[in-house]
Formats: structure tokens, sequence, C-alpha cells
């Protein structure tokens, strides 16, 4: 069984390299970056703060009016480890999250895949929204997610509309 000492010594060995703390500052900055030009682009949209994570995740809460009125929230996600974004419809607690996993169930959603109900798990949907960032290009990378996210947002509408009505 590894020792929390042995994963402490080598955490500071890591920081006393400098190149993560750097890596982390870079990161946080421009998911900061990135959604005050979302805010600034999207005045209808709700943001959340931005959860900052355990170093696994960042995120912050990107949602339109009408899906924020279902309790449906959309997530833009910075995963760590696998160093790619990712974009999430979520609900604003479990159960929510499990009555759309059970609507969208039997549902054609396209291209994107249900997430599974399990602990852990916070999505309903998850999708890829760059594989590869190039964070020395941030204003293309804004526009990059941008883009991706809008499909995404306006594919859900579009999803849960057919289940309205």
């Amino acid at each position: 069984m590894d020792s929390l000492n042995k994963h402490i010594r080598e955490y500071r060995l890591q920081l006393s390299k400098g190149q993560i703390q750097k890596a982390y500052k870079g990161i946080m900055t421009f998911m900061s970056s990135l959604s005050t030009y979302l805010e600034s682009s999207y005045p209808d949209y709700t943001l959340s703060a931005l959860y900052f994570g355990y170093m696994d995740m960042t995120y912050f809460a990107f949602t339109p009016k009408n899906l924020k009125n279902k309790k449906l929230k959309i997530a833009i996600v910075y995963l760590h480890e696998k160093g790619i974004f990712e974009v999430w419809l979520a609900g604003n607690n479990r159960k929510i999250q499990g009555s759309y996993l059970d609507l969208l169930r039997c549902k054609n959603i396209g291209n994107y895949q249900l997430s599974q109900f399990l602990p852990g798990v916070d999505s309903i949907i998850e999708s890829v929204l760059v594989e590869k960032p190039d964070f020395d290009r941030p204003e293309e990378l804004k526009k990059q997610i941008e883009g991706k996210t809008i499909e995404f947002v306006n594919a859900i509408i579009s999803y849960l509309s057919d289940i309205d009505n």
C-alpha cells in the first residue's frame, strides 16, 4: 500500500521543478478568460463560478435559460489527466440526472452517447470539444470551444423539445 508521505514527497519533488505551477496557473487563467468571453458573448446564458477541482477536472456551467428552467446545466470541463476539453449536459442533482437519463434512453441523440448512472458520474451526456488544445493560441481555442459548445447546446435543446412535444 502506498503511503501518503511517499505521495507528498513526490508531489513536492514535482512542485520544486516549477512546471506544474506554471501549467496549472495557465489552465486556470485560460478557463477564467473563456468564462468571461462566453459571458460577454451570450448574455442570456447563466454562468457559474469556476470550479478549480482537485487537479482532476476544472469546469464552469454555461447554461441557456430554457435548460436552466428544466434544472439542467451545460458544463464546460477541462480534464487534467487526459488534457482534453469536454462539454456535459448535467442535472442540478442526481434525481434530475436520473430522470433525464431515462427520458433520453430511447431517443436518437445522434453521435452523442448517454452517460452511465453510476456513483461519481455527474453527466447525462458528454462530448469531447477539443482533444488536443493549443493553449499557445488562446483566442483560436476559445472559438473552437465556443462553436462546439453552441452546437451541443442546440442539439440538446432539439432532443428535449422532441420529448416535450
